[in-house]
């Protein structure tokens, strides 16, 4: 199992810095990772450090909070796609869903999807202020809206990835979204598990230490 082709070496603190972002695009360049993902400032950056390659860039949206208007979201999308972003990482915005706005999740999910076309959209709930049902009810969402992926956390929440939570995700798509677990992937085991019952992304800013020692640090996400 090449555990690299499935990191998403990510760098999303406020405080990044451009020769951060830089070490971040030459260290996936070096382990072959699948992708990058920055936020949206970095992403013409990545782009012309990564110009050479076969690595994907990922941007995030509406990050980490998910709680902006659906307009500026797409904005937001449609800039990291002009910039060079092959891959959207947005954030639902979580307090309309657990108001029981469904069709409003859905709608911006969608939105997003169809003003970023052929590339890839990843869904982000923020499963540690979920329940079970409403995990179940967000993957529904992300399918009706034609998304590709769904994804477990923005790593700054209350919690991380856990099995309990990826088992529903991937018992409730059915096959019909990928599914990307970030936060707290403290050690290779963990991360192969994951892969085993079906992840198909790892979203981790511990991805050299990762495959190199087969653990993380505490301070990593």
């Amino acid at each position: 199992m090449q555990i690299n082709k499935y990191i998403d070496h990510t760098l999303l603190k406020a405080t990044a810095t451009k020769q951060e972002i830089l070490k971040l695009c030459n260290e996936a360049k070096e382990h072959n990772f699948c992708a990058v993902c920055v936020n949206g400032a970095y992403v013409k950056l990545a782009k012309q450090e990564l110009k050479n390659s076969t690595i994907k860039i990922a941007s995030v949206i509406g990050f980490p909070l998910g709680a902006m208007s659906t307009e500026v979201k797409i904005f937001e999308a449609k800039k990291a796609i002009t910039d060079g972003a092959t891959e959207i990482d947005m954030v639902i915005n979580i307090g309309k869903l657990i108001d029981g706005e469904y069709e409003y999740v859905e709608n911006e999910i969608s939105q997003i999807k169809q003003n970023i076309g052929k590339h890839t959209l990843k869904v982000i709930f923020e499963n540690c202020y979920l329940t079970p049902e409403q995990i179940k009810v967000a993957t529904q969402l992300a399918i009706n809206a034609k998304a590709d992926f769904i994804k477990t956390s923005t790593g700054f929440g209350t919690g991380g990835a856990n099995f309990e939570d990826i088992s529903l995700m991937k018992n409730t798509a059915k096959g019909k979204l990928e599914i990307k677990a970030s936060g707290g992937i403290r050690d290779i085991e963990t991360a192969k598990m994951y892969i085993d019952i079906g992840v198909t992304r790892l979203g981790t800013s511990a991805g050299v230490s990762l495959i190199t020692e087969g653990k993380t640090n505490k301070n990593q996400y």
